[in-house]
């Protein structure tokens, strides 16, 4: 049995007559299969993209940071991310938010209201991110596997034990689920995945939460002060600074889901109008993170004070309960397989949509061959599809093997997208959509907080960049985890 479907983007789409000669009820309005996502799932898909381990280092950025810029900073990009976010869930459609043509990813939306070069810039931004996330989730993952592992070995043998464990057993069976979880076809189909992996970064930033709690009750607040790491006594002046700039990146791009967000939406139903369920989700998932960020920052930074590690978990700032510290590097790790997906998605749908529009008559590329899976029922297998996203997965996965230090260039990539993304383009597109005078009161501030955005993504870039060339310097191939 043999079906043809044409890929295009974040979907496959099946016959363009079909509106026409079907059930016009399964379509949208432009022909498209119908769309079925719901608000629970986009809150979930939010807090997927949102929520990763990094929620486990922000007890380090506000160790930096201190008490009072620490929680200012968690507070003023939570504020910043939300509002950035409204206007781009408004850009979905153009030329009006409600009933104007849809957008189907990022980039679209950006050649719809400003075109021109930009439209590239975008999408080197947007990819090169997705490209970088989906390998720093690979080493990122493969930590929390091995600090399985060395827990047990810990517990068993002391804290004083090295317990050398090599990360890329791990990473290779980290690519292994990924290649199957490849073969979802889109976006739409990751609903059940996003649950879970949602439900998983709750349970570990619960317990890293929970223990951080039990610290203080049990051994008091540690030293802990307004400015944070203390010149002189826990750092030199340069360190401070270098910190204090890795710190207030590490918070930016803690919150960023820009990347994603066009090709979330994408996944909604259409009635009620996109743009406000998107924007009400957006809220959800921005207070309900910015809540898990505050709680794990400060309360992790007054358990550890300024000796406050990386991350608290993979980090061993707890040892025990040891079975509790395992159970939580399990939920990050199957975060981690979910929100993999999540960034992935939008480029297999880029590539698979280029290379389908570029040779639509290609059987190889554009043909689905129907097998029947017991318990599932028909799977639709297309080998180019197949090939293609094997192929992508093993090399980010030999990336990562490669260059374990690369989570540090992740934040450096991070700093050269964060401002485009998460700020500048939905601006723009903002103004461009709305019609805003130029040098008008809205105008004005709209732009002044573009720049003061774009300063922070500088400073980021600059505290990431000082920091490679630190891990370069003493970079080992195949260095163990110690």
């Amino acid at each position: 049995m043999k079906e043809e479907f044409q890929n295009n983007g974040m979907y496959l789409e099946q016959n363009p007559e079909a509106p026409e000669n079907g059930d016009l009820k399964n379509f949208d309005d432009d022909g498209r299969p119908k769309r079925t996502g719901t608000y629970i799932y986009i809150c979930t898909s939010i807090i997927t993209a949102v929520i990763g381990s990094g929620v486990l280092s922000l007890a380090w950025a506000v160790a930096q940071l201190g008490w009072v810029a620490g929680p200012a900073v968690l507070m003023a990009f939570s504020f910043i991310t939300f509002f950035t976010s409204t206007m781009l869930a408004d850009s979905y459609r153009s030329p009006g938010p409600i009933t104007g043509r849809r957008n189907y990813t990022y980039m679209d939306a950006v050649r719809s209201h400003l075109g021109g070069c930009k439209v590239l810039l975008c999408g080197i931004a947007q990819y090169g991110k997705l490209i970088g996330v989906t390998i720093g989730y690979t080493i990122t993952a493969s930590i929390s596997m091995v600090a399985v592992k060395r827990s047990n070995c810990f517990h068993r043998n002391g804290h004083h034990v090295k317990c050398h464990t090599s990360n890329n057993p791990f990473m290779i069976i980290f690519a292994a689920i990924q290649i199957l979880l490849s073969q979802i076809p889109d976006f739409h189909k990751l609903s059940r995945l996003s649950i879970l992996a949602a439900v998983m970064s709750f349970a570990y930033s619960s317990i890293g939460l929970g223990l951080s709690i039990a610290k203080v009750a049990g051994d008091g607040i540690a030293k802990t002060t307004l400015t944070g790491v203390t010149v002189g006594v826990d750092v030199s002046g340069s360190e401070k600074v270098w910190r204090s700039f890795q710190a207030i990146g590490d918070i930016a791009f803690a919150y960023a889901y820009s990347t994603v967000l066009i090709e979330i939406q994408d996944t909604l139903r259409s009635h009620p109008p996109e743009s406000k369920v998107m924007k009400w989700a957006s809220g959800v998932g921005v207070s309900t993170t910015t809540l898990f960020y505050v709680l794990c920052g400060c309360i992790g930074y007054a358990a550890f004070g300024n000796n406050a590690p990386g991350n608290f978990l993979t980090g061993f700032g707890f040892y025990e309960p040891f079975w509790l510290i395992d159970f939580a590097n399990v939920c990050i790790a199957i975060h981690l397989i979910g929100a993999y997906q999540v960034f992935a998605q939008p480029i297999f749908g880029f590539v698979e949509n280029r290379c389908s529009s570029k040779w639509p008559e290609n059987k190889f590329i554009n043909t689905e061959h129907a097998v029947n899976v017991p318990l599932y029922g028909t799977y639709y297998i297309n080998l180019f599809r197949l090939v293609w996203r094997t192929v992508y997965v093993i090399l980010t996965a030999v990336i990562a093997v490669i260059f374990p230090f690369f989570n540090d260039f992740l934040g450096l990539i991070g700093a050269g997208s964060f401002y485009p993304l998460t700020v500048y383009f939905p601006i723009e597109m903002h103004i461009a959509q709305a019609k805003i005078p130029k040098y008008s009161v809205r105008w004005i501030w709209l732009k002044v907080l573009s720049w003061a955005c774009l300063v922070v993504s500088l400073v980021a870039a600059a505290g990431s960049i000082q920091k490679l060339s630190q891990d370069v310097k003493t970079y080992k191939p195949f260095k163990t985890q110690q």
